[in-house]
C-alpha cells in the first residue's frame, strides 16, 4: 500500500545532496513545516531504497550548472521571504 512520506533536507545552497527513498517515489512538493524544509512524496514503503540527488539554488545566485534539463521540484521561502530557494532533482 502506498503512502505519503516527508523527507527533511539541509539548506546547502549551490551544492547537491542525497535523500534515500523507496524506488519509484513520486515527488509531490517541497514546502516548509515549522520553519524546516521537506520534500513530500508518494512512496511504496516495501520498495527497495535508492539514493536520489537534489540541487538547491537561491534567487539571484549564479547557476554553476545547466539546470534547464533537470526536473524542477518547487520554490520555498525562509524568514518571511528574506531567502527564496529553488529545488531541482539532479542525477544520482
Amino acid at each position: 500500500m502506498k503512502r505519503i512520506y516527508k523527507y527533511p533536507f539541509p539548506i546547502q545552497v549551490e551544492s547537491d545532496f542525497v535523500i534515500h527513498m523507496p524506488v519509484g517515489a513520486k515527488i509531490l512538493t517541497v514546502q516548509l513545516q515549522n520553519g524546516d524544509p521537506y520534500i513530500w512524496a508518494i512512496v511504496d514503503p516495501a520498495a527497495e531504497i535508492c539514493a536520489r540527488s537534489f540541487l538547491l539554488f537561491g534567487t539571484g545566485n549564479p547557476l554553476p550548472t545547466d539546470i534547464t534539463a533537470l526536473p524542477y521540484i518547487g520554490t520555498f521561502q525562509l524568514r518571511s521571504g528574506s531567502f527564496v530557494f529553488h529545488l531541482f532533482e539532479g542525477i544520482a
